[in-house]
């Protein structure tokens, strides 16, 4: 299939390639090229535009969104996957990052209790025996996995977290509305990996995905008060940072033996 400019290129109907598989291609290219903005034609228009079978189109486009070029929620028009952007040297919330390119947010809480953790006590400066708050969310956007995140927090100050609803919601927004607490500072770290056999099915990632591992420890008056691990599809998401020739790349904070590090505003 020869590739050409702007609009959909013909389809070769004598080589071996399937016809799905050529015009997922050349959607990609489309895609690649931002030919179709924020609204991605829908199956009639793809069998005018192509001239093929519905079944051709059907296919093509689960495979886009099995790769993640394309987002389909239920009852909604497909359209091109924006990846979530998080800029270096900001505060910032997933969950605000996750609305503010208009997909929808759901999390499903897979634990939430009262629990003694002596890895996590120790990176909130506590002793190892100390009651602490573990919240583990799975997290969605337009119902697809997008990450997993485990928090541990101090029993003393979170303990009311463990009646909040969590589905549609922030857990800084739940830390000020149920324990009057607000993440001031901090640093956090965030590095690549391959995620492990259960991590992989939990995000039901695609072959081959990696995921951004983030760490975070989140301070209040001081202290503390939160010890964050969460694992990102690397499909989905992306780290920018500024840079000019007076400053030249800047990363907020200090080089952590493990890797980058900056503390949000």
């Amino acid at each position: 299939m020869t590739v050409q400019g702007a609009g959909p290129t013909p389809l070769d109907r004598t080589s071996r390639v399937p016809l799905w598989a050529q015009l997922r291609e050349d959607l990609r290219r489309r895609l690649a090229a931002n030919e179709f903005g924020e609204a991605f034609p829908g199956e009639h228009a793809l069998v005018a535009e192509y001239d093929v079978s519905r079944h051709t189109v059907r296919e093509a486009l689960r495979k886009l969104r099995s790769e993640g070029h394309v987002i389909a929620g239920r009852g909604r028009v497909s359209r091109p996957a924006a990846p979530i952007e998080q800029h270096i040297g900001n505060a910032y919330s997933l969950f605000d990052a996750v609305e503010r390119i208009g997909s929808v947010q759901r999390s499903t809480v897979r634990v939430l209790d009262r629990r003694a953790d002596g890895v996590a006590a120790a990176r909130l400066g506590l002793e190892e025996s100390t009651p602490l708050v573990h919240v583990e969310r799975l997290r969605l956007a337009d119902e697809e996995p997008l990450a997993v995140d485990r928090v541990w927090l101090p029993a003393d100050l979170a303990s009311p977290l463990l009646k909040a609803d969590f589905t549609h919601t922030g857990l800084y927004a739940e830390l000020a509305r149920h324990c009057g607490i607000r993440v001031m500072g901090g640093w956090e770290r965030i590095r690549a990996l391959v995620p492990n056999p259960a991590e992989h099915r939990l995000l039901a990632c695609p072959k081959g995905t990696a995921v951004f591992a983030i760490d975070r420890a989140g301070s209040w008056q001081g202290r503390i008060v939160e010890w964050r691990q969460t694992l990102v599809r690397a499909d989905r998401f992306c780290v920018t940072a500024d840079f000019s020739d007076r400053d030249g790349y800047h990363l907020a904070g200090e080089e952590h033996r493990t890797g980058a590090r900056h503390r949000p505003a």
